[in-house]
């Protein structure tokens, strides 16, 4: 699909993540053991054909940085084109902050928006778990003229104060737009995925930057909804939105559901992440695991049930784990006892040790800590 280009945000580090996102923004955040979750939306755009993506950073981005490299592992590695990340360089000589919305963050790289080849970009956020068959929303773009589609759910799934809702008419055209409402009053969530032709995007930058208008939903789509057609693509499969610890939380927990992974990892459109050539993970002759998602390379001599292992996490013979999400490189001594936790990357739990949360309230461990 060489007439859509993909531009992902990926400069958001949401304070209500607590602990999660301190050394790191939300795109990176590791999920269901494996991925980050960048990797979602940058093979959705792979998987659609798409050969050229621009990845929007501002800040706590080494992370990002580290994980996607050239792009080689999404087959983004090119060059002509293939995978870009977009530091803000002329935003910031221009001397301001973080940015306030997605329009500023365009136009701190707008150099890179006017050398666009294509005639069609899609904008996304990068921290959405979400297999999208990007093709269907392009197909079904051009075949509507619309000047905007924008990808929604019926599933609702994000807290209403961070969340933005739709309203349909008959003739399947979007009428109404809710930003961040006190409650979810309406039947569509908006994912903030669109695609629209790159000449209008471009229209919008400009008007933004002369008008001093930062926000994309408030600032552009709710002023022009009676003057662009705005054609929603609902999307009916499986959505992760990540607002809180305890959102990270549910939805990890989700994966453990076989049809939740089977639509999230649909093999037809596979989910790519940065090759790391771990070991088989090793399991003793005393361990035992139940109902778990365990990676590569990790060694169990102790009890799993209910969790999520990341790749190098160590459970030692007598330890206990359950009801918990445990990213790379955590050990848990022998004797420890950890339920409704969620331990960062490198986490040490020590000998004997009981750490334990609550299914609305898990206990969030930071990164490196020893505890």
């Amino acid at each position: 699909m060489n007439d859509l280009h993909g531009i992902l945000f990926a400069y958001r580090s949401d304070a209500n993540l607590g602990e999660l996102t301190r050394p790191r923004n939300t795109c990176s955040l590791p999920f269901g053991g494996r991925y980050r979750l960048i990797d979602f939306m940058l093979s959705n755009c792979v998987n659609a054909g798409i050969t050229d993506v621009g990845v929007v950073v501002h800040q706590s981005y080494q992370s990002l940085l580290d994980h996607l490299g050239s792009g080689k592992d999404w087959d983004l590695s090119r060059k002509h084109g293939g995978l870009r990340i977009l530091p803000p360089f002329s935003y910031t000589e221009a001397g301001h902050g973080e940015y306030r919305g997605s329009m500023e963050a365009l136009a701190g790289v707008y150099d890179y928006l006017e050398d666009i080849r294509q005639d069609y970009v899609l904008l996304a956020w990068g921290d959405t778990a979400i297999n999208l068959p990007v093709n269907q929303v392009f197909e079904q773009h051009l075949a509507s003229g619309a000047d905007i589609t924008m990808v929604c759910t019926p599933t609702l799934k994000g807290a209403p104060q961070f969340s933005e809702y739709v309203e349909v008419s008959e003739e399947g055209r979007i009428t109404d737009l809710s930003v961040h409402p006190t409650s979810a009053d309406k039947a569509l969530e908006s994912l903030e995925i669109y695609i629209l032709s790159k000449r209008l995007l471009m229209d919008m930058v400009n008007y933004c930057s002369a008008h001093d208008v930062a926000n994309f939903s408030r600032g552009v789509l709710q002023p022009r909804l009676k003057s662009l057609k705005m054609m929603p693509y609902i999307h009916k499969g499986y959505v992760g939105r990540f607002q809180s610890v305890s959102d990270y939380f549910q939805r990890s927990r989700e994966l453990l559901d076989p049809a939740v992974r089977a639509d999230l990892f649909n093999t037809a459109r596979p989910i790519r992440t940065k090759d790391q050539s771990n070991p088989s993970t090793y399991y003793g002759p005393e361990s035992r695991s139940v109902n778990s998602l365990v990676a590569d390379g990790c060694q169990i001599e102790g009890e799993v049930e209910n969790s999520i292992l990341a790749r190098g996490v160590v459970v030692e013979k007598g330890a206990k784990v359950s009801n918990s999400v445990l990213m790379q490189g955590t050990v848990v001594k022998a004797g420890a006892s950890l339920s409704y936790v969620i331990a960062d990357k490198d986490v040490t739990v020590n000998e004997g040790r009981m750490l334990m949360g609550h299914a609305t309230y898990p206990l969030a461990i930071a990164k490196g800590s020893v505890v």
